[in-house]
């Protein structure tokens, strides 16, 4: 296969799985319409940052022992699941307060909430670690560095790819934020969604199975 040919197929694929829907761009798209452009960046840091230790661990082959060891995939599983729980519970009981506008209005997420919030859902969801364990060695080449070097190169192109899309995404929903600030119905209904797509994929994770 010639190099054109063999990045033209690693971007795609790249970009396939970045835009398939998961809790990493429901958090990001939820955060960028609440929050507007500088909240969902720092959702989007976050995420990627979260990304960046799964890639690290997977180069450095720690991530092989959540593809083998089943306690401690399911430990890792069952504390992401509780996580994304704990975050739809809190979307649901906190519904449209983000854009509420009354005597005692409540603290909005800062940047720093968004971007913590991004490490964990994506550090604590052992699907990703499994994922750059299967995904990555796929396009490893000998001759061109050892494979550690590689799968860290990949690894880190991919989180760039992601880093340009998500963005793409911050930027685009971040102007509905105006529209929900002025139709407090709309977003109480926006955070119960969220909240319930939270809690579906909390109790999803919770029931998976490692592979």
């Amino acid at each position: 296969m010639s190099d054109a040919a063999y990045w033209l197929l690693f971007f795609s694929a790249a970009l396939a799985l970045v835009v398939s829907p998961g809790p990493d761009l429901l958090y990001i798209l939820s955060r960028s319409i609440a929050g507007g452009t500088r909240i969902g960046l720092a959702a989007t840091a976050g995420v990627c940052s979260g990304a960046l230790v799964h890639v690290t661990a997977a180069a450095l082959g720690l991530s092989a022992i959540l593809a083998t060891s089943v306690t401690a995939f399911n430990v890792v599983k069952y504390v992401g699941a509780a996580y994304l729980i704990y975050l739809g519970i809190k979307a649901l009981r906190s519904a449209g307060a983000a854009f509420r506008v009354d005597d005692q209005p409540r603290q909005p997420t800062t940047p720093w909430q968004a971007f913590r919030q991004g490490v964990l859902i994506d550090v604590l969801n052992p699907k990703v670690a499994v994922f750059y364990m299967a995904f990555l060695p796929q396009f490893v080449r000998h001759g061109h560095g050892t494979t550690a070097q590689q799968l860290m190169l990949l690894g880190v192109l991919v989180i760039l790819v992601a880093i340009v899309v998500e963005a793409a995404f911050v930027l685009a929903t971040a102007r509905t934020t105006r529209f929900f600030r002025n139709h407090p119905r709309a977003s109480v209904w926006l955070d119960r969604v969220f909240g319930g797509v939270l809690l579906a994929l909390g109790v999803r994770l919770a029931l998976s199975q490692q592979r």
